[in-house]
């Protein structure tokens, strides 16, 4: 790295905030979490850093973009108690989500060609009907909907009211029915919420898939998705880059 961390050369907070677009204070905050090693004092009580505050400075802010702030935070704690494999720990952590998340997009990219031509939704009945009471032809409640997600029906309902789904009410019964399109909404949603999607977020992208009559517009999203991904990966290589500098100067 070209960098002496083990330098005695002293620094001020605002030393440490130049050129990382920090307020002082923000430096003090972090060495208060236990994100920068404790600093010396001088006799009038002003704290003084060295070169190795900087690195772990560096190091922290390498790992934020990766692995997020609170995991970041962690990571730097157990590293200046001298808890090295903890801090290792969580860093295998967040490459164990990286990869699930990566899995779940390859989920929600089979579900999206599994979406043309859907499959023909099963009617149910939640709770069961009386006779008589069937949902209308190609529909189905929310009962048996839920179980085929593998969710709770609260959680259908949730996302109408966010705007997700517009099932109908069946005439007979007052129940929520879901048509074809309404069912494939509820499995977009369902794969984009295991993403990680917000329900704002997912809302102009089911409206879109509603607009269009299919999922096409469903790809850009997911080429952002597949983006995000990718500069996590390489933002956890620039982190464990610059954590690996703060552990050596360490010793």
């Amino acid at each position: 790295m070209g960098r002496n961390l083990q330098s005695r050369e002293r620094l001020r907070p605002v030393d440490l905030a130049r050129g990382h677009g920090l307020s002082t204070q923000a430096v003090r905050n972090y060495e208060e979490a236990g994100i920068l090693p404790a600093a010396a004092r001088t006799p009038h009580g002003y704290r003084t850093y060295t070169a190795l505050h900087a690195g772990a400075l560096r190091a922290f802010l390498a790992l934020v973009p990766g692995h997020g702030h609170r995991t970041a935070a962690a990571i730097m704690r157990a590293v200046n108690e001298g808890a090295v494999d903890e801090g290792f720990r969580l860093i295998d952590e967040s490459h164990a989500q990286l990869l699930d998340d990566r899995r779940t997009l390859q989920a929600v990219e089979r579900a999206l060609r599994d979406l043309e031509p859907g499959p023909a939704p099963d009617p149910g009945t939640a709770p069961e009907p009386q006779p008589g009471t069937a949902p209308e032809a190609g529909g189905t409640f929310i009962g048996p909907l839920a179980g085929k997600l593998g969710i709770r029906p609260a959680t259908l309902r949730t996302w109408e009211r966010a705007g997700l789904l517009h099932p109908r009410r069946d005439p007979l019964t007052g129940y929520r029915v879901y048509d074809e399109a309404d069912v494939r909404d509820a499995r977009l949603a369902h794969q984009l919420r295991r993403g990680g999607y917000l329900l704002e977020q997912i809302a102009p992208v089911i409206a879109q898939v509603r607009a269009a009559g299919g999922p096409g517009p469903l790809e850009a999203a997911l080429g952002d998705w597949q983006g995000r991904l990718s500069a996590r990966g390489r933002a956890m290589l620039t982190g464990a880059a610059e954590l690996e500098a703060y552990l050596r100067a360490r010793g």
